[in-house]
């Protein structure tokens, strides 16, 4: 469970136009080397973001590494995000950049599942609505994005997009639940069938 879910959040964004991104992109397996969520972010993206193994020399052609992009809070990326592997350190190394949304075209379902169990909101756009957010962050890297999960809109400059989420995942993540703490907010009525059940179950 989470310290605290999430209903709105306004940042810039950092674009990584790219479809097909897998987890191995994401965080390289020779980091997955701990079972804590803290402290991925400097590998995120390693193979992209550096142009030697110690990550001593950051590539500068990579979006991230761009001044006009440091302190990006929403990630902007094409189809299937998040392909490959199931490791959830994905989306750890993610939030632990400093990322609170991925906004995509799709997502690979194993990666979007690991998202909501940790507080990482995944928002799916059309390709068409994608277009228009690459295209505004490039014309100004500045521009404000905002994710309103209650109203389930994309908004920046004039322009608004709807998007689609399950509302047990939409519930989960206002509330900050994970897989467990979803669970454990059916403690009683859990309790109550088991106290049905006769003592020899």
């Amino acid at each position: 469970m989470s310290e605290q879910g999430f209903t709105q959040h306004t940042g810039i964004a950092a674009p990584l136009d790219q479809a097909n991104v897998d987890t191995d992109q994401i965080i390289p397996k020779q980091f997955l080397t701990g079972v804590t969520r803290a402290g991925y972010g400097k590998h995120l993206f390693h193979d992209w973001r550096y142009l030697d193994l110690e990550e001593k020399e950051p590539n500068p052609e990579f979006s991230l590494n761009k001044a006009e992009h440091k302190g990006a809070s929403l990630l902007l990326a094409r189809e299937n995000f998040g392909c490959g592997s199931s490791r959830e350190h994905a989306p750890w190394a993610l939030a632990d950049f400093g990322f609170k949304t991925v906004i995509a075209t799709s997502f690979a379902d194993i990666f979007y599942g690991n998202c909501i169990n940790n507080q990482l909101v995944p928002v799916a756009l059309s390709s068409e609505q994608m277009d228009a957010l690459f295209a505004a962050v490039k014309a100004d890297p500045t521009t404000e994005i905002t994710v309103d999960l209650p109203a389930q809109t994309v908004s920046f400059n004039d322009t608004s997009f709807s998007f689609d989420i399950a509302e047990h995942h939409k519930n989960n993540l206002i509330k900050g639940l994970d897989a467990i703490g979803q669970t454990l907010e059916l403690t009683s009525k859990i309790e109550a069938f088991e106290n049905k059940q006769p003592s020899w179950l």
